[in-house]
């Protein structure tokens, strides 16, 4: 298996446990990988031996110990990633006049009238928005819906 598949595998059986990936590979592609498993360092085969062990302690004490070249990738990725100002659920118009009824403070009864629907399509309506918005409750959606400004 590879050490990205080890570190995934590890994380799952003991998450509290800090791992440092310690490789030849110094690729972007690898770097991601390895971090998005649960790995809490990034370190070259070429680390000294001295570093190594600060790495181990630093690791243990909460840290995320990196090789320099590797510190400086994450930087550039993390600089060039721009995620969109605002994340596009897909909300149907329908979905989207009644999470404005529920955030206005509208039961399921209330909103059905307003939206000349029944309570039926008002449910059906609220599981899509729902697994959209990866919410469980109304609560959460409504939140969610405030928070992301989508009304």
């Amino acid at each position: 298996m590879s050490g990205i598949e080890g570190i995934r595998i590890l994380r799952e059986r003991y998450p509290k446990m800090p791992l440092v990936a310690l490789t030849v590979y110094d690729d972007d592609g690898d770097i991601f990988n390895a971090l998005c498993a649960g790995a809490s360092g990034y370190l070259l085969k070429t680390t000294s031996p001295e570093r190594l062990l600060e790495s181990i302690k630093e690791v243990v004490n909460g840290g995320a110990p990196m090789s320099p070249e590797v510190a400086r990738q994450v930087i550039t990725l993390f600089r060039d990633f721009r995620p969109p100002e605002q994340a596009e659920y897909h909300l149907t118009p329908q979905e989207t006049a009644l999470l404005k009824l529920l955030v206005e403070g509208h039961h399921y009864k209330t909103a059905a009238i307003d939206l000349k629907i029944s309570i039926n399509t008002v449910s059906f309506h609220l599981r899509n928005i729902y697994e959209k918005l990866q919410v469980h409750s109304k609560s959460e959606a409504v939140a969610k819906a405030l928070r992301n400004h989508l009304i």
